[in-house]
């Protein structure tokens, strides 16, 4: 789940296709097949392969990189499921929970709490969903490095989009988020935080509600 962030997606009028308009609309999301083909996914559960493990190693715009503990850090999930999507990941290459260091607890807790606080700061969700899919069978889809979820939530963003087409429609860049949420996250002793916006992405507009 490294580098660069997606192409934003496309929505083409159904009056440009050939044959009779249907009245629908089209959505094209390419860069969804490359999480469908596994890309980033190691093909073990060997350090060398994680991007769990890699991701540290890049500077926070490369890397998606919202704030970095001492035995953890946040990353925007290349994949969201809503706007402001962060995981909370130790830096360990450890697949259990059960496994976590005291350190590693509390700053994954400490972490996920300053997740909500920013992400409220930044575009006030309704809820969240927080969680840990532990292991594959639970829907991991890298079990091997533990990660735990922090989902904004807010009313009505979920849709027909996720059911009928498995897609999820986000209306915000990626690189634009981590910017957003790097400078609503709480000042902690302890916590790196890199607010700056090398590209440019971020010209006042909130991170917005969920599509």
């Amino acid at each position: 789940m490294t580098g660069s962030a997606p192409e934003p997606a496309q929505v083409v009028p159904a009056s440009e296709f050939a044959g009779v308009p249907d009245g629908f609309e089209r959505l094209w999301t390419p860069h969804r097949m490359a999480y469908l083909r596994g890309e980033n996914k190691p093909d073990d559960s060997s350090q060398g392969a994680c991007p769990f493990c890699r991701i540290p190693t890049l500077s926070d715009p490369d890397g998606l990189v919202v704030a970095r503990a001492g035995d953890a850090y946040a990353v925007l999930n290349l994949y969201p499921y809503n706007p402001g999507h962060i995981m909370v990941i130790p830096y360990r290459h450890v697949a259990d929970y059960t496994d976590l260091t005291p350190g590693e607890v509390s700053d994954v807790a400490a972490l996920t709490q300053q997740a909500m606080i920013a992400a409220r700061a930044a575009s006030a969700p309704h809820g969240f969903n927080i969680g840990i899919n532990q292991g594959g069978v639970a829907g991991a889809g890298i079990s091997a490095h533990l990660h735990q979820h922090v989902v904004p939530r807010w009313g009505g963003d979920s849709n027909f989009l996720p059911i009928i087409a498995r897609t999820k429609a986000v209306p915000v860049l990626l690189g634009q988020t981590r910017v957003l949420l790097a400078r609503a996250w709480p000042v902690t002793d302890g916590v790196r935080v890199d607010p700056s916006d090398p590209d440019g992405l971020v010209d006042g507009t909130p991170l917005g509600a969920g599509a």
